[in-house]
C-alpha cells in the first residue's frame, strides 16, 4: 500500500514523467518493512526512539555503532531542517559520548561543514533532508555500509498541511535519494539489507 500511495503521487506530483521514468522512481515493494504491528495510537515524535527500538534486529544495540567515522546504522528522512532538528531531540537517547545523534541539513551548516563534521565522528542516527543526505553520500561523507534502516518522517504534516511524501519540494528528491543504487542494490537483500521504514 505504502509503494502504490507513494507512485500515485509521484504520478499526481510530476504528470509529465514518461513511464519508465516513473518505474525508475517507484520504490521496491521488498524494501519496505511492514510495521503495522507498531501498537502505539499516534506515531508522535516522542513515540520516535520506541518505535526504533521495535523494529531493530536481534541483539542491535542502538546506542553503538562501527568505528569508522560518519557510518550511521540509521538514517532519518526529514521533510524540513526545523523538523530535522526536532528528530534530532527527540533522538538524543540514541547518543553518547563518543557516537552522535547527527543534524545533517543545510538550514544553518554548508555542506562543507556537513561534510567535515561526518568525517570527524561516529553517528548512530543521521536525521537529515532527502537532497543533502544524498549529496553526504554522493560525496563519500557518509557511508552506508553499516546502515540498517532508513526511516522517513511520513506521519508528520506540517504548516501547509503537507507532508514529506506530499510536498513536491521533498517528494522527487526523497525519491532520488531512495534510488541511489548504493542504497537500492541492498533493499530487501538477506544479507546487508537495509530495511525502508515509514514512520
Amino acid at each position: 500500500m505504502l509503494t502504490d500511495y507513494v507512485a500515485s503521487r509521484t504520478r499526481q506530483l510530476e504528470p509529465n514523467l514518461s513511464v519508465l521514468e516513473a518505474e525508475d522512481l517507484r520504490i521496491p515493494r521488498s524494501a519496505v518493512r511492514d510495521t503495522s504491528t507498531w501498537t502505539q495510537q499516534t506515531r508522535t515524535l516522542d513515540a520516535l526512539p520506541e518505535y526504533l527500538e521495535t523494529f531493530k534486529q536481534a541483539g542491535e544495540d542502538l546506542r553503538s555503532t562501527t568505528e569508522q567515522m560518519g557510518t550511521p546504522h540509521t538514517l532519518v528522512v526529514a521533510v524540513s531542517g526545523m523538523r530535522a532538528a526536532e528528530l534530532t531531540r527527540a533522538l538524543r537517547q540514541f547518543q553518547s559520548k563518543e557516537v552522535m545523534v547527527a543534524k545533517l541539513f543545510a538550514k544553518h551548516m554548508k555542506l562543507a561543514e556537513t561534510r567535515e563534521f561526518c568525517q570527524r565522528r561516529r553517528i548512530s542516527v543521521g536525521v537529515g533532508t532527502p537532497q543533502r543526505l544524498r549529496d553526504l553520500i554522493d560525496e563519500g561523507a557518509l557511508r552506508i555500509n553499516g546502515l540498517r534502516r532508513v526511516v522517513v518522517d511520513a506521519s508528520y504534516i506540517g504548516q501547509k498541511r503537507r507532508g514529506i511524501l506530499e510536498l513536491k519540494d521533498t517528494h522527487r528528491p526523497l525519491l532520488e535519494l531512495l534510488g541511489m543504487a548504493k542504497l537500492r542494490e541492498r533493499f530487501g537483500k538477506d544479507s546487508g539489507q537495509i530495511q525502508l521504514l515509514f514512520y
